[in-house]
Order: structure tokens, then C-alpha cells, then sequence
């Protein structure tokens, strides 16, 4: 019973070692690989099982490098890491390539060999439109506001102290001249009456003499 026993686990165990090689291999030897292009200057890539045409669930180790079209510059060795915007199959550079147009190519080493290349143009990016010239912003509420001066005309200062002095000094001026009209109306009157009571006596005094 017990040799039974074993001898049917050695058998699953050697089912299992030649079960797994096929699992492995079920994909294929191969991986495909096609860049896509650019996004924002990194550069993208699909990577599949040649195969069958499934994604890679896999950690894929492959090189990235990009030369310029006329050759005078060359970027990388980059790695290549998940996309997380794009599709499972999608990978994409953690670095970035400048405005330019870039002959690049994707190696991958794991878990299966894959080349793809392709020619990406990256766009010059211009800066966002710088603001005008900073206007006066509005008051707060609440807040007083002064009026300013237009060129040339006179400034209005605080009124002065001494326009209720000249409008004091008015009032006595006027009741000086109404009382200095008073008396020399009053002043001629009493002269009339006192001329008057002369000429009376004078006259008297000569009728007296006439009579006399």
C-alpha cells in the first residue's frame, strides 16, 4: 500500500516538471514589439506575445535608445516601465525626449526576445501666452476710495480755517456801518432841530426890538 503510495506521487510530480515547460511556452519563444509613437516626449510601446497576441503580464526587461535623424544626438539606454494610461499591453519610458525627430528602438531581453524601431517626432511645445500688462485691480468693498486731481486743474485742500474768521469779521464790519449810518442820521437831525430853535430865538429877539 505504501509503495503504491508513492510511486503515485512520484508519478504526479513528473507529470507536473513536464506539464510546466508547455505552460511556460504557450505564448511562444518571441515577443512582439511596436512603438507607437510619443506622449509628451516619452515614448511608447505595445509589447505582446508573438504567438497568440496577448499582453505580457510578465515584468519585461528592455532597453530603450533614440538617435537623432542627423545623427548629432543620442539618448538612453532607458528602461522601459506599465503605461498606466494606455492598454495591459502598453509600456512606456519614465524619461522624455526633446523636441526633435528621434530614430528609436526597443531590445527586450524578458521574457522572450522582441525588437521594434521607429522614427518619432517630437513637437517643439511653446510657452503658455504671458499675461498683459497688470492692471489696477478694483477697491475692496468697503474700502474709501480718494479721488485724484486731472492734470492741471487745481488741487481742492482742506478748507481753510480762516473763511469762518472773514465770515465773522463781516458781521461786526456791517453792524459798525449800520450803527455809523444810525448816528449821523441821527447827528443831522439833532443839528436841523438845534439850527432850528436858534433861527426861533433869534427871531423872537428881533421882534422884540421892532416892538421895543
Amino acid at each position: 500500500m505504501r509503495i503504491r503510495i508513492a510511486f503515485s506521487a512520484v508519478l504526479t510530480a513528473l507529470g507536473l516538471m513536464l506539464l510546466t515547460p508547455v505552460a511556460a511556452h504557450a505564448h511562444g519563444d518571441t515577443v512582439k514589439v511596436v512603438v507607437t509613437g510619443q506622449r509628451t516626449g516619452h515614448v511608447t510601446a505595445d509589447i505582446t506575445w508573438e504567438n497568440d497576441g496577448d499582453a505580457v503580464d510578465e515584468t519585461v526587461a528592455a532597453t530603450v535608445n533614440a538617435i537623432s535623424v542627423d545623427g548629432s544626438r543620442t539618448m538612453g539606454p532607458w528602461r522601459l516601465v506599465r503605461d498606466p494610461a494606455a492598454a495591459p499591453a502598453g509600456w512606456t519610458t519614465a524619461e522624455t525626449l526633446p523636441p526633435g525627430s528621434w530614430k528609436v528602438s526597443v531590445d527586450v531581453g524578458f521574457p522572450a526576445l522582441g525588437h521594434g524601431d521607429l522614427e518619432v517626432a517630437v513637437p517643439v511645445v511653446d510657452p503658455a501666452p504671458g499675461t498683459g500688462a497688470p492692471t489696477a485691480s478694483a477697491p475692496a468693498p468697503g474700502t474709501p476710495t480718494t479721488a485724484q486731481p486731472s492734470a492741471g486743474a487745481p488741487s481742492a485742500g482742506p478748507p481753510s480755517a480762516a473763511a469762518p474768521a472773514a465770515s465773522t469779521a463781516q458781521v461786526p464790519a456791517a453792524e459798525t456801518e449800520g450803527y455809523a449810518v444810525w448816528w449821523t442820521t441821527a447827528g443831522v437831525a439833532a443839528t436841523a432841530l438845534a439850527g432850528a430853535a436858534v433861527g426861533l430865538v433869534l427871531r423872537r429877539r428881533r421882534m422884540r426890538r421892532r416892538l421895543g
